[in-house]
């Protein structure tokens, strides 16, 4: 949480309803603001040793004065519910707070909500980051959150590249990715499915983390070969495959794959990753399941999101061969509920207004 000033403070938890109060003291970290927005500190408090499927409630402590009561039910193992959205950067994030709000109230019972990347436009305007945050309010207090780091978290404020420093400062997430490289990717298990988050913004990144896709590599196969769980399921911002322009204004590029998808795509064919979800690109497009860049039932499936924010890009990508199912053009905003159960992981889309858009079911013997 964040304050505009420097206190001592202690966030405070308990199964939800009973007498007996835990705490644990927060550290914190000063934060430079920008555009409007003043100084302050950043706050956090690590829970561990949490009882699996259980309902707690914690409240923030600065001294005499506390917040509300706020929901804090952890994973009981069993199927779940995911409300995924990307690209949600906005010139006016009124149109992203919307489709939000409306997708959350659609989905009361969601376990946690994801964003595959390019949260803001720009990642070094503070005042943007504000306008997120206050848009997904109350639900970011109430369930968790999923960020994935997005090629737009990585811009200063006259669009040249940097470390995203904002993004890394406001998110916290498991700690189990590169230590030298906090908040940039991890993993998590929620359920029987084990999620693995990876950071794809190397060409903006490169001056400071010239080796990130070898190292994340070799961590991406060690995580997912190590898991138990039934499914397999990478997030990712930058899109595995190539598309052409179809604006013939826009410099040839030949369909293919993308650079993260010749580094991760055979990694994910010898993990066996079942489920690849990426944005990017603007355009929802379901490819079936590929393997070694072939059509082939033994790959994953992979699902590319369209944006949630308001920056369109309409009509400009050609038909890849390997897509099977193209949102109608020109195309809106949009998200994705995930339902994983032990039979299935479900991937529905759906357009702002609730209108189902495309459904991607991806079943495996055992």
């Amino acid at each position: 949480w964040q304050l505009k000033t420097e206190k001592d403070c202690t966030l405070e938890y308990r199964v939800r309803g009973s007498d007996g109060i835990s705490s644990e003291k927060a550290t914190s970290k000063s934060y430079k603001g920008n555009n409007g927005v003043s100084d302050s500190y950043l706050y956090t408090v690590r829970l561990t040793n949490l009882t699996k499927g259980a309902d707690y409630e914690y409240r923030t402590r600065t001294g005499d004065t506390v917040s509300e009561w706020y929901p804090l039910k952890t994973d009981d193992g069993k199927s779940f519910k995911a409300v995924v959205v990307s690209d949600s950067q906005s010139s006016d994030y009124a149109d992203w707070e919307k489709l939000f709000k409306s997708a959350m109230a659609r989905n009361k019972d969601a376990d946690f909500f994801v964003d595959l990347g390019d949260m803001v436009d720009n990642g070094e305007d503070e005042y943007q980051w504000q306008t997120w945050l206050k848009s997904v309010e109350p639900t970011i207090s109430d369930i968790p959150l999923v960020p994935a780091l997005g090629n737009h978290e990585a811009y200063t404020l006259d669009w040249k590249m940097m470390l995203p420093e904002r993004y890394t400062s406001h998110f916290n997430v498991p700690q189990n990715g590169d230590s030298a490289l906090p908040n940039h990717y991890y993993s998590f298990d929620w359920g029987d499915v084990h999620f693995t988050v990876l950071d794809t913004s190397l060409y903006e990144e490169k001056e400071w983390i010239p080796d990130l896709y070898e190292k994340e590599k070799v961590w991406a196969k060690k995580d997912i070969l190590q898991s138990k769980k039934k499914w397999k399921v990478v997030l990712m911002h930058k899109d595995p495959f190539q598309y052409s322009f179809a604006d013939p204004s826009r410099p040839a590029r030949q369909e293919g794959f993308s650079e993260e998808g010749r580094a991760f795509m055979p990694i994910f064919d010898e993990t066996g990753v079942d489920l690849v979800l990426s944005a990017h690109l603007h355009t929802y497009r379901d490819r079936g399941h590929v393997y070694d860049f072939k059509r082939n039932p033994k790959g994953p499936a992979y699902v590319i999101l369209g944006l949630s924010g308001n920056v369109r890009y309409p009509g400009l990508w050609k038909e890849h061969t390997l897509d099977e199912y193209t949102a109608p053009q020109p195309e809106t905003d949009n998200y994705v509920v995930l339902e994983a159960s032990e039979d299935a992981l479900i991937l529905t889309g759906y357009l702002p207004d609730g209108s189902e858009l495309h459904r991607t079911e991806v079943r495996k013997s055992e």
